[in-house]
């Protein structure tokens, strides 16, 4: 049915024959009067009857309706829960609105309504009625809703609903769709087998081997088209191309679940909707009675929801591909995600599919450190990659997502994450992320698995929640993220939490740099009206447990130590008259150029990364000075 142009030539007399040639009662549907030949349509209605059905209505009849009633004078259209019968010439009359629909759809015009809300709410009362048996629908032609070609739009309205009426652009384009409903709702039996299932199946397998050889844009409208037949497996063919072009929307795989060659891939896929809903911890048993149905054991989805959930699963296929992977992984999980991506980037040829309905490494999604770094600029890239044994023209590389340097940090909010506010860190040179706990961790403290640094410091206990364990609440310890930055630099850093710096600091980076050189950046962004909370911003170095230089700048004041290189001096960086914002980015640029520091964008802003708890950021007050501690929090009525 893909031949013509909507608007091009048609030949009603095929279409309708190879419709009433492939006639089949639905398989949940006994025929009245037994298994015999149910008659689709009648004799076309002459051009006199025609002419003189015109008359009565005083219009001419759009012409593809025309040419429909020439050939059938009337269609048993058969819908599962709409419009059973069409009528002909002697059967069709004006709607005329018997329930004041005009004026509901006329309460919904604002002062200035779109083209399309002006011509539905005067549908009603000008609309021509076809439909002679149907479930309380209406199907409605509209003349006031006319196209270049002098065809009406069709309007399909159930009166059960209460939702708006569906659109056709014209009486044979709801003729093909209902056409295409017709094989959908048969698409299950065994038995129903005809030229056009083996034509959309066709289709289907071309599509298959269109999307592995990198062409996903020419399988797309193929699978779309088979997937409105219910072709057998054009739906799950045609959500993996449109997950990879949205990959952070789900898709509904069905039954894939039920191979266990699929499985590995498409149940950690399909558990990431419920993972992400915190709240519903003791309320998974819909989705593991729904995986159940679908035929994967109760314990192995709850297995896999639980390591989705606690960011523990861990996407492993085989061969090259998956040696990939992993290699992918351990970079990524420091933050290293564009050099990440070049190592997948360069694999995906070898990806092998593990049954032939999976089309695209459909598992990495999952993954809670590679899967962010599926963007949809590299959702395409996969697509667009040859890969599963088949060839084709390599797509040109996306470019890389994170900028060099620290600058970035000064930058409104992207990716919904601004640290324009305030932040902080530690870089280490010449050590392991891994031994950043040790050095300025609190007692105990390791690393978690990848989360969302976010949604770590969201979590974590506040210091009266704490005080059984002997944390005071003056205490301020932070929440980081760690990770590696450019050159031989780690980094733990925290720009999430509420903290603000006080006359308590104390800089961590004398405990950091007994292992190797150590710098600490705080960044605060004062109130903006010179009072209670003015900038701040904070550098201190140290190596071999010996503070070198750093300055403190609080508003317009400057407390230094040490010899401060002239690159960061802080009178050069922030300049009277400036914007805090201003001298921020200077002194961002000049930390980069002068010490080398960097961090990764994507990870703090939209990846998953190890965190733990550090020792307190403040000292505890001495005989005569106070501080505050305020918690707020949400009181249920």
């Amino acid at each position: 049915m893909s031949g013509d142009s909507p608007t091009g030539p048609f030949d009603w007399h095929d279409f309708l024959r190879r419709w009433q040639e492939e006639w089949m009662p639905r398989p949940d549907h006994e025929e009245v009067g037994g298994p015999g030949p149910v008659v689709l349509g009648r004799d076309g209605a002459g051009e006199a009857a025609i002419v003189a059905a015109e008359e009565g209505l005083g219009r001419r009849l759009p012409p593809s309706y025309q040419e429909f009633l020439a050939v059938s004078d009337g269609w048993y259209v058969d819908q599962t829960a709409g419009v059973y019968q069409l009528g002909g010439v002697a059967e069709i009359d004006w709607f005329g609105d018997p329930d004041d629909l005009t004026s509901t759809y006329e309460e919904f015009l604002d002062d200035d309504p779109s083209r399309e809300a002006v011509l539905l709410a005067g549908m009603w009362r000008r609309a021509l009625r076809l439909e002679t048996d149907s479930d309380m629908t209406y199907a409605l032609l509209d003349p006031g809703d006319l196209d270049g070609d002098g065809e009406w739009a069709l309007y399909v309205y159930h009166g059960w609903g209460g939702e708006f009426p569906h659109r056709y652009p014209s009486f044979r384009a709801y003729m093909e769709a209902m056409y295409r409903d017709f094989h959908a709702t048969r698409a299950e039996r065994s038995d129903f087998v005809n030229a056009t299932t083996r034509e959309q199946d066709a289709r289907v397998e071309r599509a298959r081997l269109l999307a592995l050889r990198g062409r996903y844009e020419a399988a797309v409208p193929l699978l779309e088209e088979a997937s409105e037949f219910g072709r057998p497996h054009s739906a799950v063919l045609l959500n993996q191309i449109r997950h990879f072009l949205d990959p952070h929307n789900s898709r509904d795989y069905g039954n894939l679940v039920a191979d266990a060659r699929y499985l590995p891939e498409v149940l950690p896929v399909a558990a990431l909707g419920p993972a992400q809903e915190q709240w519903r911890v003791d309320g998974d048993d819909h989705w593991l009675g729904m995986m159940a149905a679908r035929g994967a054991g109760r314990e192995a989805a709850e297995a896999v929801l639980g390591a989705v959930r606690d960011g523990t699963h861990r996407y492993a296929p085989a061969g090259a591909w998956g040696r990939a992977v992993g290699e992918a992984r351990e970079t990524a999980r420091w933050g290293a995600g564009d050099a990440a991506w070049r190592v997948l980037r360069d694999a995906l040829p070898l990806w092998e599919q593990p049954g032939p309905l999976l089309v695209v490494p459909l598992g990495l999604l999952a993954d809670p450190v590679l899967g962010p770094l599926v963007t949809p600029e590299r959702g395409r890239e996969v697509l667009a990659t040859p890969r599963g044994g088949q060839r084709g023209a390599a797509p040109e590389p996306v470019p890389d997502l994170d900028p060099p340097g620290l600058a970035w940090l000064a930058e409104p909010a992207r990716f919904g994450t601004s640290f324009g506010g305030g932040y902080r860190c530690v870089w280490v040179e010449g050590v392991e992320p891994e031994r950043l706990p040790g050095l300025i961790g609190e007692d105990g403290a390791v690393l978690s698995a990848p989360v969302r640094p976010y949604d770590a410091v969201r979590l974590a206990r506040r210091p009266h929640e704490r005080e059984d364990e002997g944390v005071e609440l003056w205490e301020d310890r932070a929440v980081v993220a760690v990770g590696r930055a450019e050159g031989a630099w780690a980094f733990a850093f925290d720009g999430y939490g509420l903290h603000h710096m006080s006359h308590l600091f104390r800089s961590p980076v004398t405990d950091a740099s007994s292992a190797g050189r150590a710098v600490v950046v705080w960044c605060e962004q004062g109130d903006g009206t010179g009072g209670d909370r003015p900038d701040a911003f904070h550098l201190s170095v140290a190596e071999g447990g010996v503070e070198l230089y750093g300055f403190t700048l609080w508003g317009a004041d400057v407390e230094r130590s040490g010899a401060l290189p002239e690159a960061l001096d802080p009178d050069r960086l922030f300049r009277p008259g400036d914007s805090g914002k201003e001298g921020q980015l200077r002194a961002l640029r000049a930390l980069h150029g002068e010490l080398g520091l960097s961090l990764p964008r994507f990870a703090l802003t939209r990846g998953r990364l190890a965190t733990f708890t550090t020792r307190s950021w403040t000292r505890a007050p001495r005989e005569g000075e106070g501080f505050a501690y305020l918690h707020f929090g949400r009181m249920r009525r």
